[in-house]
């Protein structure tokens, strides 16, 4: 049935992308790639239930030991209005693979996107009472949800509060969780790398969903010797960004989702600019109609500003010099934040150097992809703990039982 309802999402690829498109904002090109990599997620989910094994752990004689894996239960699954149709698909198909059934809270800015997944596989055949699709005050649900004794685990991808609230009432009724939580993502570009692709694939991944993405990369160092060049390049790709209507191709770079985002961005970029930073792009909203906000790319910020400590969520982009890379992996880790971090150098010493060095739940070198079908996902420290994805994020839906049997 997972496979069913894959299916029938890349057949509604086109509707379910408008949807996205007309409750976000989000260019329809780029709703669909996000449809899509729901339903890779889907299929790999579908193949690697039936991978889900126990062992037999050697033992005494005349004595058996097995530890088998079980549905942990019934799964309270929250989901963000950034990714309506992505979240949704990971967290079904991980409960499902793994046998269970599971409530789903969808986020109100974007409610038919989430409600086209969950028809998906209604239209599929999944039972009635397997997938549960609610709306509503988030608090109310969130609590209810949480308290009842039905619900065994709680699944959650959204802001650092919200998912510290809901471990501390998870934790009261000692309900195990898997939190995906924000980030605020450091790059570092070296001296030998390939700067002209690290540009390009970092201005591509920057401003997709315009910038609204827990993984999107947001502190930027670059080598001071290839600084300037590395701007230039990074520059030349933002000025290729075509704000506008979702519906029209030509769209690349669509409206943040509403007016706190818009808000948020202009106070972080406006606080930069008192602290000193000098603003190479964008720097202010696009037209006076929606949300609209230009590509935004910023110099020289000093440590002071609040853009260097909060998550921006927008089409912001910080870039700043380093002369030392032991100065940068601190600089880098001076947050509590830990879900990505990304990396481009082309000496395998500095890579594996850096990959250990950041303290985060994946590292990126040299490209962007690093949350995809089969590959675990999640963060460390504040952004949280459990994996989706790869056969991680399956077992996550699971329990361990141990059977020792004794034959007499």
């Amino acid at each position: 049935m997972i496979q069913r309802g894959a299916a029938l999402l890349r057949e509604r690829v086109d509707e379910i992308a408008r949807l996205s498109a007309m409750e976000l904002g989000q260019p329809v090109a780029e709703a669909k790639s996000y449809v899509l990599r729901g339903v890779e997620v889907l299929e790999w989910d579908a193949a690697e239930g039936r991978r889900v094994y126990g062992r037999i752990i050697p033992s005494a004689a005349n004595t058996r030991v097995m530890a088998t894996r079980e549905p942990i239960g019934v799964v309270a699954a929250f989901t963000p209005w950034n990714g309506p149709v992505f979240t949704p698909c990971r967290k079904i198909g991980s409960s499902l693979a793994a046998g269970c059934a599971l409530i789903l809270k969808g986020a109100e800015e974007a409610p038919a996107s989430t409600a086209a997944v969950v028809q998906a596989f209604a239209d599929a055949g999944v039972p009635a009472g397997v997938i549960n699709l609610v709306y509503g005050n988030p608090e109310m649900i969130s609590s209810h949800l949480i308290a009842s004794p039905v619900v065994r685990m709680i699944s959650f991808t959204g802001s650092v509060p919200v998912g510290k609230h809901l471990a501390a009432q998870a934790g009261a009724q000692m309900k195990p969780c898997l939190m995906e939580l924000g980030g605020h993502a450091p790059v570092i570009v070296c001296e030998d790398a390939d700067i002209e692709d690290a540009a390009a694939r970092l201005a591509f991944v920057k401003y997709r969903n315009a910038g609204q993405a827990c993984l999107c990369p947001s502190r930027f160092w670059i080598a001071d010797a290839v600084y300037d060049r590395f701007v230039q390049a990074f520059l030349a790709h933002v000025e290729k960004l075509r704000p506008g209507d979702p519906f029209d191709p030509e769209t690349n770079l669509g409206p943040v989702a509403n007016e706190r985002r818009l808000a948020a961005i202009e106070s972080l970029v406006d606080d930069a600019r008192t602290c000193g930073a000098d603003v190479l792009a964008g720097g202010e909203r696009w037209g006076n109609r929606g949300y609209y906000y230009k590509p935004t790319v910023l110099g020289h910020v000093p440590g002071q500003a609040r853009i260097m400590r909060e998550e921006p969520f927008g089409p912001l982009a910080v870039l700043n010099r380093y002369e030392s890379l032991d100065a940068v992996v601190e600089a880098a880790n001076s947050l509590p934040y830990g879900l990505a971090a990304y990396v481009f150098t082309r000496d395998a010493a500095t890579a594996e150097r850096l990959a250990g060095s950041l303290a985060c739940g994946t590292v990126g070198i040299n490209h962007m992809t690093v949350s995809t079908s089969g590959v675990p996902f999640g963060g460390v420290r504040d952004s949280g703990y459990g994996r989706e994805g790869g056969i991680e994020g399956v077992e996550s839906y699971t329990t361990v039982k141990t059977v020792s049997h004794l034959f007499t």
